[in-house]
């Protein structure tokens, strides 16, 4: 026998409703089909932002980057006298040390034996002089972008009088070479507007349900019914069910204003310092990748931090000389578009690399001990077995 949902006459049931207009004081909805272009868009119209001297170009979501800082109005200041050269002190290590991290190395692989690391026969060390040049350039980036909140009572102080300039408003910057990030509400530029998301209503139609505030039983597929003549419990025969999303009110609190039917509208200055860094590693011919270098450290042979560092001369390597003129012409040149440099650092290591030949079985093989911390690569450990990662 064919069955048709039992249907009823409460509030959150019943027959197709023509349409949906969402309110602050709605009750729960009828059912209804999917109503289209019930709500406003999801971004901005353009004519809802003020035009504010200074800030034309400014844009919801952001806009083109950063903003290039004004011309300083006071000189810069000079470099300083760039300091003395140190002592270019190459350290090496020993037999013994170099041992120890080899059976630490091997110790902490769980398929390698150890036996070649205890018992090895060291037939050769040679250290290699390798540097690493770092330069590092500490700036300050500013953009713009129209931003709203749910309006509560807030200020309201648009046009009260002209709103400063992006690079005019005052921000405390972090310790040098340190990165952080502040949002700051530009004075003067907030003013109360309708939510273009829900046209001003404080709600929208629920997604979930199109509005109508029930749904079709998923239990029972609308029919109302389940093995032939029961009754479906879940839905209680009317082949429909509250929908849990909206408690079958068919609408909810706009997502935008919260409720509020107003926005406040301002612009909201982003800054962001940052700390750009770039390093060179001479090359060098022990054998051993530069890109293992990457997470040891060195000794520090060098720095210099001021406002503007000087290019480096009479070191030992040419090499590191090249590279670090190179940098800062880069760095001084392409970050002083967008951004303001507020300081320099430049640094030099000098990463001890050992190459160590030894004999295992009648063998030769080969492993390098690098770093403060003394790290060990030997991609051809002799003693692995085969489902062991080199």
């Amino acid at each position: 026998m064919e069955r048709t949902p039992i249907l009823s006459g409460g509030s959150s049931y019943g027959t197709v409703n023509p349409g949906y207009i969402p309110t602050a004081a709605a009750g729960p909805a009828m059912s209804a089909a999917p109503i289209p272009h019930t709500h406003g868009p999801s971004a901005p119209p353009s004519d809802m932002f003020d035009t504010v001297p200074g800030y034309e170009g400014t844009v919801s979501g952001g806009g083109d980057g950063y903003l290039p800082p004004p011309m300083p109005t006071v000189p810069m200041p000079a470099p300083e006298s760039r300091p003395a050269h140190p002592d270019w002190h190459i350290p090496s290590i020993t037999e013994e040390t170099a041992r120890e991290a080899f059976i630490m190395f091997a110790s902490n692989k769980c398929c390698y034996s150890t036996g070649p690391a205890r018992n090895g026969v060291i037939t050769n060390m040679a250290a290699y002089n390798t540097y690493r040049y770092r330069l590092e350039t500490f700036t300050e980036s500013r953009s713009t972008e129209w931003s709203h909140e749910p309006y509560k009572g807030q200020p309201v102080d648009a046009y009260q009088q002209p709103a400063p300039g992006p690079w005019d408003i005052a921000a405390q910057p972090p310790s040098f070479f340190s990165e952080h990030t502040q949002q700051i509400r530009v004075p003067y530029t907030s003013s109360v507007k309708g939510c273009h998301a829900c046209l001003g209503m404080g709600r929208m139609p629920c997604k979930d349900c199109a509005g109508a505030g029930n749904k079709v039983c998923w239990v029972c597929n609308g029919s109302g019914y389940r093995h032939s003549d029961d009754r479906c419990s879940h839905c209680n025969g009317r082949g429909r069910e509250n929908c849990s999303r909206c408690s079958g009110q068919g609408s909810r609190l706009c997502d935008t204003c919260r409720g509020q039917r107003q926005l406040l509208v301002f612009i909201n200055l982003k800054i962001k310092w940052t700390n750009n860094q770039d390093s060179y590693v001479v090359e060098q011919s022990s054998g051993l990748r530069v890109e293992n270098l990457s997470k040891v450290t060195g000794k520090e042979l060098f720095r210099d931090a001021q406002y503007l560092v000087y290019p480096l001369s009479g070191f030992p390597d040419p090499a590191v000389a090249r590279a670090s003129e190179q940098l800062i012409r880069e760095h001084q040149g392409k970050y002083s578009l967008t951004s303001r440099i507020l300081q320099q650092r430049q640094t030099i290591e000098l990463i001890p690399i050992t190459k160590v030949d030894y004999m295992w079985k009648g063998k030769s093989h080969v492993f390098f001990v690098y770093g403060n911390e003394f790290q060990v690569n030997a991609d051809d450990y002799p003693a692995t077995c085969c489902c062991s990662v080199m």
